[in-house]
């Protein structure tokens, strides 16, 4: 018996399984449930699964001993093995895997996987449960987890069979990497793991109502295509869906053709490379101001893969308030959630991106190739005037900014990974550092998950072990996940990490210097210059036998970058002391329009009225 939850995905023929079922071959063998788990996970080539044992999945960690395809990094924390996955999974594009036991094993994977279904990251989670006669009874460590993560998973499901395990898990796959991607959790009852059955692979899927539409309807995107063949003023929003869904290379081909400028969200850097004379950046809160004034500015949005969060819209009814809107996505619940889409387009993107580009050849011989040069005269002096920058502290500590540039300097754009926690210094980093290719930068956007960071990291070096992976992250995100250091140490994850230690939970710290009268209630975290310094994170990183290093003085910033580079043989943790004082701008203060956005404190940019 399974019970199952789906997150809506309706209508169209479904398309293949993005998941190799080796279908070649036939397999039948004597087994019991839990081996069955691992070896449907050796069918679907997993190569690495991060997770931690106890009581209720202890029958699957047994076969999971024999095995010589599916690599086990044994972490610390339930919630790192899930972030671990997340890491791997955005790394790579291949689905994620973690693995815990019941009651609180499986509730301490709770955040990991809000913070992938927010992110549309493909994840499974296979799970451990109790005897099924046991269900109910308050038994130990039980816990009805299927219900706990229905709200934030997109698809739950709990087995109670040994011979369902195989479809089960080869449906979690299937489902997790198709459509929007996304968390998929699977609920094993001990009874099932320990009962005798027949593995048979391939299995036979059973998703009825699982059709998530791939293929655009075809006259919406011919007037996806007129409308920005014949707009003054056109922008292309790309959200992160655009590396979900592999289509940098299509989004990139529409923007050279439609010569329209580009944002890119937080979850999107990379899918067009910074350096394309077409990035204005991030837009947003924290946006640069050409890519805010953009986007309020524009006549015309082409939405490609974003979701419109309140994060990049401002206050709603102020967003863009003369653009119309064109709105791709592969998910229809977002179509049309917050703003109201003129064309909306449900698809994957990189399979309609590429026929808008088709259209839009076809439209630019009917209408003409549009003139931007008006638009592009007004969004460049934009850029040339308010480009990001900061100022430096007056207290004689580091910018962290500078520490940040430093890094994106010496490190290079090409071939590393960057990975941040959630806070300042993540917003500092996507503004600083550089990016080429998509899957080169890892972050928590949707849910905001501090702790992100190590674990996230771990997982990324694990799915790109011959990648440089550096995690930026804070004081206050560290110390949350950072026993995870001592699974990289062991383990050979050999993760290079910036803390960028401001001694505070810095942008808490920010919101109450703007907008509390610089009552600082609790967010100095006595951890950097002139504190108590707890911890010592160069102690802490010498007691996981890391290297370590701490930077005070801005003159040995590159030669501390330097020398991390050069270790390879454990992880590093540099410890960069940084001002408390430095802070995140351009800034759109919450819930007022995007047109009152800040270059600096008590500096408001002045748009060209011709723009308008």
């Amino acid at each position: 018996m399974a019970k199952t939850r789906h997150r809506a995905d309706v209508a169209a023929p479904s398309p293949a399984p993005s998941v190799e079922l080796h279908a070649e071959r036939s397999i039948r063998e004597k087994s019991t449930g839990a081996r069955s788990i691992i070896r449907s996970l050796e069918e679907l080539d997993v190569d690495v699964v991060f997770g931690l044992p106890g009581g209720a999945i202890l029958p699957t960690y047994d076969p999971l001993f024999d095995s010589s395809k599916v690599r086990h990094v044994l972490v610390r924390h339930e919630q790192g093995a899930g972030h671990a996955a997340e890491g791997y999974a955005v790394a790579t594009g291949r689905v994620g895997v973690c693995i815990a036991t019941s009651g609180p094993g499986a509730t301490n994977l709770v955040t990991a996987l809000m913070d992938a279904n927010m992110d549309s990251i493909p994840m499974v989670a296979i799970t451990g449960q109790v005897g099924a006669a046991l269900i109910g009874t308050d038994a130990f460590q039980e816990a009805d987890i299927v219900g706990a993560t229905m709200p934030v998973t997109k698809h739950s499901f709990l087995v109670t069979s040994a011979e369902e395990i195989p479809a089960r898990i080869a449906e979690a796959f299937h489902i997790a990497s198709t459509g929007r991607p996304g968390p998929v959790l699977v609920d094993v009852t001990k009874s099932a793991q320990t009962e005798e059955t027949d593995f048979v692979w391939p299995p036979v899927m059973d998703l009825p109502g699982y059709r998530p539409t791939t293929k655009p309807n075809a006259r919406q995107v011919r007037e996806a295509a007129r409308l920005l063949a014949t707009a003054k003023r056109p922008v292309l929003y790309v959200g992160g869906g655009t590396i979900r869904g592999n289509a940098s290379e299509e989004v990139c081909a529409l923007t050279e053709l439609s010569n329209a400028p580009v944002v890119t969200t937080l979850l999107a850097r990379g899918a067009v490379p910074d350096s394309h004379p077409n990035n204005l950046g991030m837009p947003g809160m924290h946006g640069a101001v050409p890519a805010v004034a953009a986007l309020q500015q524009s006549d015309l949005i082409v939405a490609l893969g974003a979701r419109f969060d309140d994060r990049v819209t401002g206050k709603l009814d102020a967003f863009a308030p003369g653009a119309k809107v064109v709105h791709v996505d592969i998910d229809p619940a977002e179509i049309s959630k917050n703003r109201e889409a003129d064309v909306p387009i449900v698809g994957d993107l990189k399979i309609t991106a590429a026929d808008l580009v088709e259209e839009l050849e076809a439209a630019h011989a009917q209408y003409g190739t549009p003139d931007l040069s008006a638009w592009w005269k007004s969004l460049n002096h934009l850029r040339d005037t308010y480009p990001l920058g900061w100022t430096e502290p007056d207290d004689g500590l580091m910018s962290p900014q500078y520490v940040i540039s430093r890094l994106a300097e010496v490190v290079g754009p090409e071939d590393s990974i960057w990975v941040t926690g959630v806070g300042q210094h993540q917003m500092w980093a996507s503004h600083f550092l550089k990016f080429e290719h998509p899957r080169q930068w890892i972050s928590s956007g949707g849910a905001g998950t501090m702790g992100f960071g190590v674990p996230a990291t771990m997982g990324a070096k694990a799915g790109e072990p011959d990648k440089t992976v550096w995690l930026i992250d804070g004081d206050g995100s560290f110390q949350m996940t950072n026993q995870e250091l001592a699974t990289c140490r062991l383990n050979g994850i050999n993760i290079k990490v910036a803390i960028i230690n401001n001694s505070s939970l810095g942008m808490v710290r920010q919101w109450q210097t703007l907008f509390y009268n610089e009552r600082y209630s609790h967010t100095d975290l006595e951890t950097g210059n002139g504190t108590a310094h707890v911890p010592d994170f160069v102690k802490l990183a010498d007691a996981y036998n890391c290297a370590a290093i701490r930077v005070t003085d801005a003159e040995k910033v590159d030669d501390a970058i330097r020398e991390a580079m050069a270790i390879e043989d454990r992880p590093v943790v540099v410890d960069f002391i940084t001002s408390p004082n430095s802070e995140v701008w351009p800034m759109v203060p919450s819930g007022v329009s995007n047109d009152e956005i800040l270059y600096a404190k008590g500096l408001q940019p002045e748009f060209d009225s011709e723009m308008n």
